[in-house]
């Protein structure tokens, strides 16, 4: 299945990807010179709370696909306990 976001939350998701980005490459700078543990930690947890929303804003979107495409799958016999598992199965990929 392929995941196709709405332009709002495209923009939304590179936003945030960027800004995780931009955090990182701050994260290097500030190891390479020797910056303070507290300030580097600080910032490093910045970028993992940009990448996990854009994960979460991603998963969300594509969970709402797989329940969309859950109902066409009944349409094509596809087995209820099947589709149950493939949601169940992307659901914990966020664990």
């Amino acid at each position: 299945m392929e995941l196709e976001l709405q332009d709002a939350d495209l923009k939304s998701v590179l936003n945030r990807l960027r800004r995780a980005q931009g955090q990182i490459a701050g994260v290097i700078r500030m190891i390479e010179e020797g910056r303070d543990c507290e300030d580097v930690i600080t910032q490093l947890a910045a970028a993992s709370r940009a990448l996990d929303r854009a994960g979460f804003a991603i998963i969300a979107s594509g969970l709402q696909q797989c329940v969309t495409g859950a109902e066409a799958g009944r349409q094509n016999d596809e087995d209820v306990e099947q589709i149950r598992a493939r949601l169940e199965r992307l659901f914990l990929s966020l664990a």
